[in-house]
This record gives C-alpha cells, sequence and structure tokens, in this order.
C-alpha cells in the first residue's frame, strides 16, 4: 500500500491523461484519486460502471467531511466509484474553490490514502505552486511523479523549482526521499530526449532523477478514453507506461493481505478472473470523447 502522487510544474502536459494511463496498466490493485485543488474533470470525461454518470458528491468531499470524525483507511472505499472497464477512482472536487475549502484536511487525507489497504493510490495532484496546504497530502507519499516536456527552459524551472519543494515537504516530516522526473515526448526523438533531459538534472546527483518517459502520442490519449482494445494496447503511450509503472512499483512495500466486508474495496486483483491480465481502462463518456 502507497500513495504515488502525479503532478507538473508551469505548462507541463497531462497530468490527468498519465495519472489515468498509470493506474490503467499498474501491476497491483489500485485506486485513482482526484487530489487536484484546482478542480478535477474525471466525472465530465467518464461514465460510471453501469453507464451512467459518476456521483459528483462521492468522493474526495465526501471523504473529507468523514476525516472530520475521524477516518480509519479503509474506510475510503466507501467513498469510491467504479468506471466502466473496471478503475475505482475517488473523484475530485469540481472548483478551485472548493478545493480551498479542504486546506486543513489535506494532511489527513493523505494520511489515509498512504495506509489504504489491499491497494496503491495513484494521485492526479494538477499542478505544483507554491508551498500551500495541498503539499500536506503531496507529504505522505512514498513517490513524487513530476512530469515535464522535452523543453529545455521547462526542465530548468522544474529542476530550480523542487529545491523549494523538498523543503516544503521536510518541513511536514514528508514520507518520500523519491522524487523523480517523467518526460512527456515525441517518438521520434524519445530515448535522446530522456537522455537530455538527464543531463539536465545532473543525472540524479540532485534531488531528481528520471524516472522514465512517457510518449506524446495524442491519438492514443483519445483512444484511452474509449474502450481498451488492441491497438491501443500496443501504442507507444501504453507501452512507455508500463515501463514507468514498473519503475515506480518495484520498490513499494508488499500490500497487506485482503481483509473481510467493508474493508474489502473494489479493486480486482491483477491475474483473476476472465479478464486476467486487461488493464482496467475506463470507457468515453456518452455523447463523445471529452
Amino acid at each position: 500500500m502507497a500513495l504515488i502522487a502525479v503532478a507538473s510544474g508551469k505548462g507541463a502536459p497531462g497530468v490527468t491523461t498519465a495519472s489515468v494511463v498509470l493506474a490503467a496498466v499498474w501491476a497491483r490493485p489500485v485506486l485513482l484519486a482526484e487530489c487536484d485543488p484546482a478542480g478535477g474533470d474525471l466525472v465530465y470525461r467518464f461514465p460510471a460502471a453501469g453507464g451512467g454518470r459518476l456521483d459528483p458528491g462521492r468522493g474526495l468531499l465526501s471523504l473529507a467531511v468523514a476525516a472530520r470524525r475521524g477516518l480509519r483507511p479503509d474506510q475510503v472505499w466507501e467513498h469510491t466509484q467504479a468506471l466502466r472497464g473496471g478503475l475505482a477512482v475517488l473523484t475530485g472536487v469540481s472548483t478551485a474553490e472548493q478545493g480551498a475549502g479542504l486546506d486543513p484536511l489535506w494532511g489527513p487525507v493523505g494520511a489515509v490514502l498512504a495506509q489504504l489497504p489491499q491497494g496503491d493510490v495513484i494521485a492526479d495532484c494538477g499542478r505544483i505552486g507554491v508551498d500551500a496546504p495541498p503539499y500536506d497530502l503531496l507529504a505522505h507519499a512514498a513517490a513524487i511523479v513530476l512530469l515535464t516536456r522535452d523543453d529545455l527552459g521547462e526542465v530548468v524551472r522544474l529542476r530550480e523549482r523542487v529545491p523549494a519543494l523538498a523543503a516544503a515537504l521536510d518541513r511536514r516530516d514528508r514520507v518520500s526521499s523519491t522524487i523523480g522526473v517523467v518526460v512527456v515526448a515525441g517518438h521520434k526523438r524519445f530515448h535522446a530526449a530522456l537522455a537530455e533531459v538527464g543531463e539536465a538534472l545532473g543525472h540524479g546527483r540532485g534531488p531528481l532523477s528520471v524516472a522514465g518517459g512517457l510518449a506524446y502520442d495524442p491519438r492514443a490519449a483519445r483512444q484511452l478514453r474509449g474502450e481498451w482494445g488492441g491497438r491501443l494496447d500496443r501504442s507507444l503511450l501504453v507501452r512507455t507506461a508500463r515501463d514507468v509503472a514498473g519503475h515506480l512499483a518495484g520498490p513499494l512495500p508488499a500490500l497487506s493481505m485482503p481483509l473481510s466486508g467493508a474493508a474489502r474495496g473494489p479493486v480486482t486483483q491483477p491475474g483473476r478472473g476472465r479478464h486476467a491480465g486487461r488493464p482496467r481502462v475506463p470507457a468515453a463518456a456518452p455523447g463523445g470523447e471529452g
């Protein structure tokens, strides 16, 4: 059980897409949590398991209300929903105003997500800015993944931003000592881009290291919003996501044994059942891909 926080700096691409595809190919039971204080959009993009709409009132907001009265990690499952395709999600706030209302609760929510039984949590944390209450959640992450394009200016800004991020987390007695960079790059110079970003970051000699890369593949990203098929499964986006997911999951602790009753979450152990080995990919929202 571990919390993996995915975020970006200024102008960086696709935190939500990256979070969804990593959760879809994650080799362990997983929950996708929308923890972007600026607001999430899963409820608008994807339908629920039964084909209807996700309930925007059931998710991070209801979990935060419960956290005011005290919350056990296994109770998180009571606030989750499943997308069509089987991916378990904790939907986020709809607006930045709602996110600001959660300021005192980001820490407690991060604590219970980090201790979720029988599953890891991949948290879409949006863009990181100045030291703010959402850092209380990041401090509980076993790993923090920062997305960047293969653009020198963007990489330098990220490199200069990270010491302040690390200092803010250290003040909160952070759990993680791992801050990794995932590079979003086109297929033509994918490996060269990873090497160049690694060189710009000092090849792990500083607080940052390259954890891998995700292919910039808009077509596959659009297909990710639809039914999973062989073409998407073979896409460079998904293949590179599997590499990143394997790198991130490797050092994580073993998951706890299943509990009984309400503590048991809606995540299916990979490798079991009729669809063994198939990714847990959401289907598109009715009426289009958006």
